[in-house]
């Protein structure tokens, strides 16, 4: 293992990993206020602040031991999830949708900022590694947040959206589903369908989308 290349890439990545999960979590407590449930907001969880959201297993150790034990070749981590009570929710089964969409969608709106900021950093001629890398790290580790948070399976975002929007009876099967859908999830991780079925070709439509939205600014920055 190169200790230089490490240390370069956990400085490239430390900036946008702290943004995509401080941003993604508070913008769940965020949501959940405004459709009625302060829980996240009372316990100080609706705020900038990273220490509030990093969990040192999830964020921090086991992170780091999959990167020595696969050299880089696979990473995962989670955030301190933010606690909603969906009952205090004025519409619980409408605005969950709503809550668990806020994550996701705060995570491509900062792709959508890294790519700006990668647009003007090459148009304006800054050749610094360091910052170019940091700005497609960016997108890059958003992207990657947003289409793995949007997997179809509790206690993923995407599980909860699929169950608010379900009838009852189908949207009370995929509920039970949650106490174990973690594990689930990890298996079909390490067995690449995740990866092969929903990671990449989500992500090729996100980075699309980018190059689609970014196209008229990079024209006039030639």
């Amino acid at each position: 293992m190169d200790i230089s290349h490490l240390i370069q890439t956990v400085l490239i990545y430390t900036l946008p990993v702290l943004f995509a999960i401080t941003v993604h979590e508070a913008a769940h407590g965020y949501a959940a206020r405004h459709y009625g449930d302060n829980t996240a907001y009372r316990l100080g969880r609706v705020t900038l602040n990273p220490l509030k959201h990093i969990d040192p297993v999830g964020t921090i150790l086991m992170p780091l031991i999959l990167y020595f034990a696969t050299s880089g070749a696979f990473l995962f981590g989670y955030a301190k999830p933010v606690p909603v009570n969906f009952d205090n929710l004025r519409n619980p089964k409408r605005d969950m949708v709503w809550v668990a969409l806020a994550g996701p969608a705060s995570n491509f709106a900062q792709a959508v900022f890294w790519a700006l900021m990668l647009v003007l950093l090459i148009g304006m001629g800054v050749q610094e590694p360091f910052f170019i890398k940091m700005a497609q790290g960016g997108v890059l580790v958003n992207l990657v947040m947003w289409a793995f948070n949007l997997f179809p399976l509790p206690p993923l975002d995407g599980g909860r959206i699929l169950v608010g929007l379900l009838p009852w009876k189908q949207a009370q099967l995929v509920s039970r589903i949650e106490p174990w859908g973690f594990f689930i999830v990890m298996a079909l991780v390490l067995a690449g369908v995740v990866s092969t079925l929903w990671l990449r070709p989500l992500m090729s439509l996100g980075y699309g989308a980018l190059s689609l939205l970014m196209s008229p600014l990079a024209t006039l920055l030639r």
